[in-house]
This record gives structure tokens, sequence and C-alpha cells, in this order.
């Protein structure tokens, strides 16, 4: 079975098994779930779109540290393994 056709046999299911009433009651309170977590998800997108335009480009932040920060700390403590 497609999946178009799992969704119609299981509207038909609920059609026969809540009535044609409760059967449209359910379907306007799962569009309006679902309109509201587009609106929730399109408000995470813009406001996680809004922080990264924000960031500074060349130093990217990593544990409070910054790329230059870390590529540093390795040649310093590579340089400290070698001579002991």
């Amino acid at each position: 079975m497609g999946f178009g056709t799992e969704i119609l046999l299981i509207l038909l299911l609920g059609l026969l098994v809540l009535g044609p009433k409760q059967m449209h009651a359910l379907l306007g309170h799962v569009a309006r779930a679902k309109a509201q977590f587009e609106a929730a998800s399109r408000g995470f997108k813009s406001q996680l779109a809004a922080e990264l335009d924000g960031a500074p480009e060349d130093s990217q932040s990593v544990g409070g540290m910054t790329s230059r920060d870390l590529t540093s700390d390795r040649t310093t403590d590579c340089r400290t393994e070698q001579n002991t």
C-alpha cells in the first residue's frame, strides 16, 4: 500500500469509529496544532539565522575560546611535549 492509501484508510476508520462531528473536530485540532508547530518552527529558524548572522565569522567560539586560541594552545602543547 502506498502512503496516500494508508492515510485514506486511517481517515475512513476514524470516520466510522468517531462519527462525522467528532472527526471534524479532531481534524480541526490537528490542523491548529500543525499550524502552531509550523509557526514555532519558523520562529526558531529565524532566531537561529539572526544569531548566526550576528556572530563574527573569523573567530568561531568553542567553549569560550576562539579558534585562534585553540590553535595557539595546540602549538604550545606540542612544543612542550617535544622538549620533555
